[in-house]
């Protein structure tokens, strides 16, 4: 599932009801971070020096083979958590912060609060 991010994507999830397109996409969000290999890999990724790590650089501290760990990395970027730019052999990937912010949001208590009426 590709996930197209959008600027009013996504509201609170207990604040109202969710809409299919905004279910889909947070629940992709999640699904990707729903697994202890990719929570890693994201972290690795958000903290390398200057914000971007060299998959090559990610399959030692994981201890995964590099097709476990592309793998891994097309379902991040697939759910808009990571960019992946090829360089030669390898592919850099930096954190998308925005994505970050909007299932962080959407789960943020005190989001729900304010949303309420």
């Amino acid at each position: 599932m590709r996930v197209t991010l959008t600027n009013d994507c996504c509201l609170p999830v207990l604040s109202d009801a969710l809409d299919d397109e905004s279910a889909s996409q947070l629940a992709a969000g999640f699904k990707a971070l729903a697994d202890p290999i990719r929570l890693r890999l994201l972290s690795l990724i958000a903290n390398a020096p200057e914000g971007t790590a060299c998959s090559c650089d990610l399959e030692a501290p994981v201890g995964k083979s590099q097709p476990t760990v592309s793998h891994h990395l097309s379902i991040l970027a697939e759910a808009g958590l990571i960019t992946k730019e090829k360089s030669g052999r390898w592919v850099m990937c930096c954190v998308v912060p925005e994505r970050l912010a909007e299932l962080r949001d959407a789960l943020n208590e005190d989001s729900v609060i304010a949303a309420r009426p």
